[in-house]
């Protein structure tokens, strides 16, 4: 039971610091208010930079658990087999 208050506390702590203030909503475009504080993007530069990450972060993501679930490795001598065959 005290691990719930401590969970819910906590989460309703982490909601309430990631709302913006009245002051920072103002300064940010119209897609970022209320989501984050401080200054806006300052140019479109910005913009790209941001969604150059993210696409990357994606494709990274995509990546690892595509080849997680299926790695292709289908050689007798690839290396996991030295350490999985190993008596």
């Amino acid at each position: 039971m005290k691990r719930k208050i401590i969970f819910s506390l906590s989460c309703l702590l982490l909601h309430l610091a990631a709302v913006a203030c009245a002051v920072c909503e103002r300064s940010q475009p119209r897609v970022l208010r209320g989501i984050t504080h401080g200054g806006g993007p300052n140019s479109k530069w910005d913009y790209l930079i941001v969604w150059t990450a993210v696409i990357i972060v994606l494709a990274t993501l995509f990546c690892s658990i595509k080849w997680l679930i299926r790695p292709g490795e289908q050689s007798g001598n690839h290396i996991k087999r030295s350490i999985l065959n190993n008596p």
